[in-house]
């Protein structure tokens, strides 16, 4: 019924950067500079898109020059020849159009601009290149290999299925009003609910408040909700304190209260709520800045991410290859949250598991199953996986090279307004059929 991510002010990547500002290395890869940038990571910045106009005789002569560049590396991502990666993208240059603005990327730049290709800038951003410390012993002795697509229905044609275990007889109270609110009969539900609530009952007090609160076969009523949520939390219901924490804390229902939100935020999560115990560890963290806080909210994140909070498996990725001193234990599970908060469609874990795979962080190199999943995020619309993946395929790490795939996703990203001077000029030394399927192939790109 509820999302850790309902709690908007507290989402995890504005509190883990808190612990970085505070000296606590959280290295995770930047997402790009976009309108409406989500919270989950910080944006970069980066210069301004240098390319200009200029005749044919002098493109051509620029691309004749780019074909002789070595292959590129993409920022946070080790070579296998063990050279130092190219600085990661900076600043955002102005967001590049469809077909109307598809010229601009055909244009050469200027003469006097030396490829960033050959020479790698020093002190590129940390933030795009992990190298937590002990990473890359972490996982020897247990490798994550990537995620298993499972059997198909013609693998299991002929094969015995094994027999499922015979279910125990639930002797337990049935809650009858909260199982017609899962099949959808909402105002049989209310009607169940209300009786108990205006009785004491929390945990009716809190389906009511649900149902107020959504309109769900009764008319939307915002204040009903919120005393019934009032009502629940007081009765020590963990749902229901936890939702009425996020009133406390958001002020427009009820009058904000952030010292009576962060206790009732604690209660819920020792009470066993997982998106309370992923908040509260945010609260920590928030009211903590830097180590102390990130240790205090560990067992928070922990109790979370057990339960399937994304954000708390990726906060416990972080944290456990950046913080010193954790039992080795811990490291070694790293990358199995990171794995977790990928396979649950969280976009910036799976940008963070690919790189990670392809540089070996907390675990062996695996470099088809890391441009798996940063192709996976690519196609889900990640500006900065979509920038990572033009690389793989110039380097041909996990794939096989492809100059149009590349050039591709490099018009992607910088459409999105993500600059990148060493793909610009990896781009412009295709020749001028290439930059043009590239073109065509990225106008034809739909987010999936």
């Amino acid at each position: 019924m509820t999302r850790a991510s309902d709690l908007w002010p507290l989402r995890l990547s504005t509190f883990l950067c808190c612990a970085l500002c505070a000296g606590v290395p959280l290295a995770h890869a930047e997402e790009a500079p976009k309108q409406n940038v989500t919270q989950q990571l910080p944006a970069g910045a980066a210069e301004n898109g240098k390319a200009s106009a200029s005749d044919a005789d002098k493109a051509n002569a620029t691309s004749g020059e780019a074909d002789k560049a070595a292959p590129a590396t993409p920022p946070g991502v080790t070579p296998q020849t063990g050279s130092a990666p190219v600085e990661a993208p900076k600043a955002s240059a102005p967001p590049m159009g469809g077909d109307d603005n598809a010229d601009a990327l055909d244009e050469p730049a200027p003469d006097e601009r030396t490829s960033r290709l050959l020479a790698p800038v020093d002190g590129a951003s940390s933030a795009n290149r992990i190298s937590a410390k002990g990473a890359n012993d972490a996982g020897k002795e247990k490798g994550l290999q990537a995620p298993s697509e499972g059997l198909t229905v013609l693998d299991r044609m002929g094969a015995p299925l094994p027999d499922l275990p015979s279910e125990k007889a639930y002797t337990g109270k049935v809650d009858e009003a909260y199982g017609a609110y899962q099949r959808g009969f909402y105002l049989t539900a209310m009607e169940l609910a209300l009786p108990r609530a205006q009785a004491g009952d929390a945990a009716a007090q809190t389906l009511v408040a649900q149902l107020f609160d959504q309109g769900l076969g009764v008319k939307r009523d915002r204040k009903e909700a919120t005393f019934w949520y009032g009502e629940a939390a007081k009765g020590g219901d963990p749902a229901g304190m936890f939702k009425y924490a996020l009133l406390l804390i958001e002020g427009r229902s009820v009058p904000r209260d952030r010292k009576k939100a962060d206790e009732y935020m604690k209660k819920a999560a020792d009470a066993g709520n997982p998106s309370a115990q992923f908040n509260y560890g945010q609260i920590l963290v928030a009211d903590t800045p830097g180590e102390k806080g990130l240790r205090a909210a560990i067992p928070y994140y922990e109790k979370a991410a057990e339960q399937g909070i994304a954000d708390a498996q990726y906060a416990l990725s972080q944290i456990y290859t950046n913080l010193e001193g954790l039992p080795p234990e811990k490291m070694k599970r790293a990358r199995e949250w990171l794995l977790r908060a990928a396979r649950a469609g969280y976009d910036t874990a799976q940008l963070d598991l690919g790189i990670w795979l392809v540089n070996g962080v907390a675990g062996e190199k695996d470099y088809e199953a890391g441009f798996n999943w940063l192709k996976r995020a690519a196609d889900a619309g990640n500006v900065v996986a979509q920038n990572r993946l033009a690389y793989l395929y110039i380097n041909a790490l996990g794939t096989k090279s492809d100059p149009i795939e590349a050039g591709k996703w490099f018009v992607l990203s910088r459409r999105a307004g993500l600059n990148d001077d060493g793909l610009e000029d990896f781009y412009l030394g295709l020749t001028d059929e290439q930059q043009k399927a590239a073109i065509a192939a990225a106008n034809k790109f739909r987010r999936h």
